[in-house]
């Protein structure tokens, strides 16, 4: 079995690894640490929770070492590796690694994103930073207003590229590339290697080797996937009684949208259940509390939408949950790559309303799994009341046949009645409640109503004038 060690890799990263407590290398670090040791660009992908991070950290830290040094003069310490990351989370993440990783070498290191003040960033960048970790649009930020230099940036990672396709950053990561020099190395790591990352690969690595240990949309083969059918209005209620009687610990709960976040977390409170909520309407001051709330487990459910589907490293997370099915198949992939990490086991649960049939499908279609489905007692939408009474049969055919009468009325107007012809039944019979004049017919002869002449004005009256008085008011002049 291959060792760190054998990897080639400096005395100082090998007593940190151990440290870190890790013992032997990943698929993914076993071939990409030599590659980037060599100087080459690299297109890594694999599942998510199979060490990318450290297959690109690493070998990183290793190239710069030879820059190491500790002084303080920041003309000493420019920025030398810039990583790329989509979300602040994983940009947080990153950075964690890179200085736990390189606790025994003398690089510096800092993460910059928004949501959070930029005067420390700005004096941070002023002090000199080897290697810096970035979100696209705070990094903008910082190169507007002059407070960075990337002139001489020797290696450029972009992680998680995928992720930052499906974010729409890809312009701000071209107007970012064609800031840096051309003569760096450039690393592209991602989840999946699609057809689209293999484009913008093209665009700025130069001869890369492509390393994927994982087919296309794979999932990690430590995670249990199970479907618990549920309706809509119960998944609540089924998600309580799952941690409570299943003695749930520590779970990670997935929702659509940052209200449902929210409100899942209020009433689960409500339930008992200590949750909190992670989602981008939050502040980053109260999302990193959140996390580490969660991380520390003084909260037992964190309940969190997509933009924390990317960068939450949990040591041995047991329990993922999608409280709501997610659009792409994707992004299911990236929500329970979330556990069984690092060699750990986990379990994918996934409360699967009717209405939620066709995104199921779709995802065991990628991810190539038939998920089992595990009806708990009590709890299985089979035995509920439709959550919509479907129309009855005869009030659809009735408004078809309303609705063809009519538009066979507009196209075919009934003709005229002939002169002379005896009306019919339905014409002779005035209907119920109309007034009769309007179905008596003309007569000719009637005598005009007389039309009253216009009364002629009567001569206008002379008003009185008022002039004003020094004291008392108006008084009446005679005019």
């Amino acid at each position: 079995m291959t060792s760190f060690a054998d990897l080639g890799l400096r005395p100082e990263l090998l007593k940190a690894v151990e440290e870190q407590g890790y013992t032997s290398p990943t698929p993914i670090q076993v071939q990409a640490i030599p590659l980037v040791l060599a100087g080459r660009d690299v297109m890594g992908g694999a599942q998510t929770g199979t060490g990318k991070t450290a297959g690109f950290t690493l070998p990183l830290l290793q190239r710069l070492a030879q820059h190491a040094n500790t002084s303080v003069s920041p003309a000493r310490h420019p920025v030398r590796a810039l990583i790329l990351a989509p979300t602040r989370e994983l940009a947080a993440q990153v950075e964690e690694s890179v200085r736990g990783y390189g606790k025994y070498i003398p690089l510096r290191s800092t993460q910059i994103f928004g949501g959070v003040p930029m005067d420390p960033q700005i004096e941070a960048l002023r002090r000199g930073v080897e290697i810096l970790v970035a979100t696209p649009g705070r990094l903008l930020d910082h190169v507007q207003q002059r407070t960075l230099n990337l002139g001489q940036v020797e290696i450029f990672v972009l992680d998680e590229a995928d992720r930052m396709l499906d974010m729409g950053f890809i312009p701000d990561v071209k107007r970012i590339v064609a800031l840096l020099t051309s003569r760096k190395q450039n690393l592209l790591f991602s989840a999946t290697l699609t057809d689209e990352i293999r484009i913008l690969a093209k665009s700025f690595l130069r001869d890369p080797i492509a390393v994927q240990v994982a087919p296309k949309h794979a999932t990690a083969d430590l995670v249990a996937h199970v479907v618990h059918p549920v309706t809509r209005e119960r998944k609540r209620e089924l998600l309580v009684h799952l941690v409570k009687t299943r003695g749930v610990k520590q779970v990670l709960v997935f929702v659509a949208t940052r209200i449902g976040a929210n409100r899942l977390a209020y009433q689960l409170n409500r339930e008992g259940v200590h949750a909190t909520a992670i989602h981008g309407d939050r502040s980053q001051v109260e999302r990193m509390q959140a996390l580490e709330e969660f991380k520390a487990g003084k909260v037992g459910v964190l309940v969190a939408t997509d933009v924390a589907a990317r960068g939450l490293d949990i040591e041995e997370l047991p329990h993922v949950v999608n409280f709501d099915l997610p659009n792409s198949p994707d992004d299911y992939v990236h929500r329970i790559g979330r556990t069984g990490r690092a060699g750990s086991a986990g379990t994918a649960i996934s409360l699967v309303c009717p209405e939620e049939q066709e995104r199921l499908a779709e995802i065991e279609k990628t991810i190539r799994i038939r998920i089992p489905r595990e009806v708990v007692t009590g709890f299985g939408h089979r035995s509920e009341a439709p959550l919509m009474e479907p129309p009855r049969r005869e009030n659809r055919r009735g408004a078809d046949h309303d609705r063809l009468t009519q538009s066979r009325r507009r196209e075919h107007p009934p003709k005229p009645a002939p002169v002379g012809a005896k009306p019919g039944p339905a014409a002779t019979k005035p209907a119920q409640g109309a007034d009769p004049i309007f179905s008596r017919p003309y007569e000719p002869g009637a005598t005009p109503v007389p039309v009253a002449a216009p009364a002629k004005p009567s001569a206008p009256q002379k008003r009185e004038r008022q002039v004003a008085a020094l004291l008392g008011g108006f008084v009446r002049k005679p005019g």
